[in-house]
């Protein structure tokens, strides 16, 4: 049993050694997002399913109050321990990932969820998957093998593999691409020869267009490509009028629940957040929020000039370039620089399996990050 002297002293030594513009960052994004929440998409998307006028508000603040505890409790391990339960709960979410091709729940066509039983809501495998991947893959890429350099990007390639198969065939190429290109900068960070590194680079883009081009089941992507590169034919509506929102927004926008888009669009509160916020607040406040995004990648790529340990290096720049990635990737689809994926803004956007994604994630950044002093 723990004394309260001991969680006293734990919390004390958390809160002494934390990042506290780092966590103060994370929290400012997640309450931006559920502020927007609560202002411009929960009510219509309450009204949609005839449910409370404040339920998907709800439960929104309780899945943030859920990130946060989760966020402290990773924050809070040794490091050796946070990479061991990292690691075994990697091989987890994988056998789960695993499972959804057999036992998972089709939504729209994607087989890319899971149910709990009893009373506890349904979950996306890849969500959670993503932190253990990236201290997975850290992990391998700092292993020393001075007999085969190339045994680790070998290793970390056949932990990548199965993975982006098992994505492929829900489908859901978007988080494939992004599990991809979240691999890719690692292994360029690890110091790979270039010409190994770009060997990789068009293998992987090779398979992906025979995919994309070959495969029957991934027909649907050949015509969201054709449709953006010419957008007279197939089916643009969602991505025409979150552009239009955009501008329609204007610099400053129309104001607090004037939009439209959120009436318009099934996925507004998710997919499409960065246009229901362009529409009423302006282009104005997604600059803002971007500068917020920015401001805590300057701050987490700060400490990579005073860490010494190859591993911690590199699950940082992996947790920040997911985090990036994921980000470019929504806000290129809604001002339609990119075809449509399915890919939430994190922090922002509403998202049960996305918000506890990243809150694992960012709880990982502080632990990282903190102050090695013992009080």
């Amino acid at each position: 049993m723990f004394s309260n002297n001991s969680i006293y002293k734990s919390y004390y030594n958390w809160w002494k050694n934390v990042d506290k513009l780092i966590l103060f960052l994370i929290l400012t994004l997640f309450f931006l997002g559920l502020f927007f929440s609560l202002v411009s998409t929960s009510l219509i998307a309450s009204d949609k399913l005839n449910t409370n006028s404040y339920f998907f508000f709800i439960k929104h603040l309780g899945l943030i109050l859920l990130g946060i505890c989760l966020l402290i409790s990773f924050s809070l391990f040794e490091k050796s321990k946070l990479f061991k339960i990292s690691i075994i709960l990697f091989f987890v979410f994988f056998v789960c990932l695993i499972l959804v091709a057999f036992i998972g729940v089709e939504v729209r066509g994607s087989k890319r969820w899971m149910d709990l039983p009893g009373p506890l809501p349904r979950f996306q495998p890849v969500e959670l998957l993503k932190p253990f991947f990236i201290v997975m893959i850290a992990t391998i890429l700092s292993l020393e093998n001075k007999r085969n350099i190339y045994f680790k990007y070998l290793l970390s390639f056949l932990i990548l593999a199965p993975i982006v198969i098992f994505l492929a065939s829900q489908p859901d190429i978007g988080q494939t691409l992004l599990i991809t290109l979240t691999w890719l900068s690692l292994i360029f960070i690890s110091g790979i020869n270039l010409f190994v590194f770009f060997s990789f680079f068009i293998f992987i883009g090779a398979l992906f267009s025979s995919l994309i081009f070959f495969v029957p089941k991934f027909y649907y992507i050949q015509q969201r490509l054709l449709s953006f590169l010419v957008p007279n034919t197939g089916n643009n509506y969602q991505s025409e009028k979150a552009s239009e929102a955009i501008i329609n927004g204007g610099f400053f926008g129309k104001g607090i629940g004037e939009g439209t888009l959120k009436n318009r669009i099934p996925e507004a509160h998710t997919d499409y957040i960065v246009s229901v916020i362009s529409e009423e607040f302006g282009v104005l406040f997604i600059i803002l929020l971007m500068i917020i995004f920015l401001f805590f990648v300057y701050q987490v790529f700060k400490k990579l000039y005073f860490e010494n340990n190859n591993q911690i290096k590199l699950i940082l720049v992996g947790s920040i370039s997911i985090i990036i990635l994921q980000a470019l990737i929504h806000i290129g689809v809604n001002i339609r620089l990119l075809p449509t994926t399915g890919m939430t803004l994190p922090y922002i956007s509403y998202g049960g399996s996305s918000i506890i994604s990243t809150s694992i994630l960012s709880g990982i950044i502080l632990n990282l990050t903190k102050r090695k002093i013992n009080y």
